[in-house]
């Protein structure tokens, strides 16, 4: 086979996955992002995911949701639920009339809300292209704060039955129940570190959209280059940010008058903090200070790229970053554990087995 039908084999894959890529960290902005939240956790909590192998399953983990967005008939066809998971675009929220200090922390309230306030304020949003909107996301801004909030009752879940089968359980149970929690550990993190990002919380998630006072670019790879770019350009690695790490402290779980769950308020105030961001971050790019190549068209029609160097801002915007993400996956993880109490059905099943066992043991 000739190279180039080799090429033209793989373009539709090659393609769908530039697509797919600009809304995430990097790989190695996931990882460090779970590992920072790993060296934030207080010295309580459970020793067992310090060990050298679960800490490496828990950053490899970081990148597991992109992994899934990986084969292209589900990014075309039933994607819808995991590709919204990555990011929220918090313009969409009041355009449809909700207010973020009220805004349902059941999932599919939500849903049912926005999508009445969606068809009231239709003015507000733009047509939808079908031949963009395969996987029937375009609808919706996104559902970050959910997904991450459903993964912290994952973990609390997870905790409950740990702490069982640590009492009564056999080895084999209590090296299966760790290994859940690892993973549901890990596969968070993503999410969090998701929304440490400040271009996942917004419709200008690659470039400016509508009207653009600031005249700010408008053109796609600014998500890409705050993604991977910065990190690799400027060598942050965990061990360069890991000093600033102060312990985690757990979420209140304090009932709530409005009767929402207080992980997702918390997660909510996470992403409007990271929404504010989002207009200095394309300042510091129309500033040239995210050292990232510029790109005019000379006078005969062609490219020109300038090599710009890296500055001290954009090092410092992405590491205090990829700190928040660290520092609020370490305070859910924490809250999980500290709020995990035993799971009562689980512990009465295994003191029935132990009860049954005690006549053959004599």
């Amino acid at each position: 086979m000739k190279i180039n039908q080799i090429v033209r084999g793989f373009l539709p894959f090659i393609v769908l996955l530039g697509a797919v890529s600009v809304r995430a960290w990097d790989y190695t902005g996931h990882r460090i992002v779970n590992q920072l939240a790993l060296a934030a956790l207080p010295a309580d909590f459970p020793a067992f995911v310090h060990e050298p192998a679960a800490e490496e399953r828990i950053a490899f983990l970081a990148g597991e949701p992109d992994r899934w967005r990986n084969v292209p008939d589900l990014i075309m066809r039933q994607s819808g639920g995991s590709w919204a998971d990555h990011y929220w675009d918090m313009e969409q929220v009041p355009n449809a009339g909700l207010d973020f200090a009220t805004v349902s922390s059941f999932r599919y309230d939500f849903i049912v809300a926005f999508a009445a306030g969606r068809a009231a304020h239709a003015d507000k949003f733009p047509a939808i292209d079908p031949a963009k909107n395969s996987d029937h996301t375009r609808e919706w801004p996104g559902f970050l704060p959910w997904a991450a909030t459903e993964y912290y009752t994952r973990l609390r879940s997870a905790f409950m039955y740990l702490k069982v089968f640590e009492e009564l359980g056999t080895p084999e149970e209590i090296a299966n129940a760790r290994a859940d929690a690892i993973y549901v550990m890990g596969v968070m993190g993503h999410y969090v570190g998701d929304g440490a990002q400040p271009l996942h919380t917004t419709i200008h998630h690659d470039g400016w959209v509508g009207a653009n006072p600031g005249g700010y670019t408008t053109t796609p790879g600014i998500h890409s280059w705050v993604d991977g770019g910065i990190i690799g350009k400027a060598h942050i690695t965990t061990a360069s940010i890991a000093a600033r790490v102060v312990p985690a402290q757990p979420i209140s779980l304090a009932a709530r008058p409005d009767g929402r769950e207080p992980v997702f308020v918390a997660l909510t105030d996470y992403l409007i903090g990271q929404n504010k961001l989002v207009e200095p971050l394309y300042q510091l790019e129309k500033a040239g200070k995210l050292g990232n190549d510029k790109v005019t068209v000379g006078a005969d029609g062609k490219n020109v790229r300038e090599s710009r160097p890296m500055t001290a801002e954009a090092r410092s915007f992405v590491e205090d970053q990829l700190l928040k993400g660290g520092e609020m996956l370490a305070s859910i993880w924490v809250t999980a554990w500290r709020n995990a109490g035993p799971d009562t059905y689980l512990r009465a099943q295994l003191l029935k087995r132990q009860a049954a066992a005690a006549p053959a043991a004599k």
